[in-house]
């Protein structure tokens, strides 16, 4: 076939000059690439940013431009964020809440408030299986105790067993 370059070229929507030039790296782009990888296993939140940021200290003469296309071409990514659990999360960031690997692993009990339509407030107790999600209990009154919860929770001791952890 005989078809021109620049015809090809048009036809493709490449630019002419990348068939005449081969790209080619700089001699130091491993050891460059070599000391990125590094910094960001050292620290893993970091973007290319930080990191350009970081080399730059180390005495590296790049730019962010070139960092964030070695970055995209090493397959560099920052890890997603995990969303709070509120007070199940320790100051540092790591995550301390247990989950459950099977039926009465992990039973989690919490109270729900409201009123009804006279204005008077009532309570409930709810006691979950987190595994399977089933609803083991629910006590309603206008005033729960202590000695009411500990009531439900030994009934629940007799007929399913104890969990190994209690939320």
């Amino acid at each position: 076939m005989k078809v021109s370059e620049r015809r090809v070229c048009q036809v493709l929507g490449q630019h002419r000059s990348t068939q005449r030039r081969l790209p080619c790296g700089r001699a130091d782009e491993e050891r460059l690439i070599a000391d990125m990888i590094e910094l960001t296993r050292q620290f893993g939140r970091y973007g290319y940013r930080r990191i350009a940021a970081l080399l730059r200290d180390a005495g590296w003469q790049v730019n962010d431009k070139r960092v964030e296309r070695l970055w995209r071409r090493e397959g560099l990514k920052v890890p997603m964020k995990q969303p709070k659990k509120g007070r199940l999360w320790l100051n540092d960031g790591s995550c301390v809440r247990l989950r459950p690997e099977y039926c009465n692993h992990v039973w989690s009990y919490d109270f729900v408030h409201h009123r009804t339509d006279d204005g008077r407030a009532f309570r409930t107790l709810n006691i979950l299986d987190e595994h399977s999600r089933e609803c083991l209990a629910i006590r309603v009154k206008r005033k729960l105790n202590s000695t009411e919860v500990i009531d439900t929770l030994t009934d629940l001791f007799i007929l399913r067993g104890v969990p190994a952890y209690i939320r």
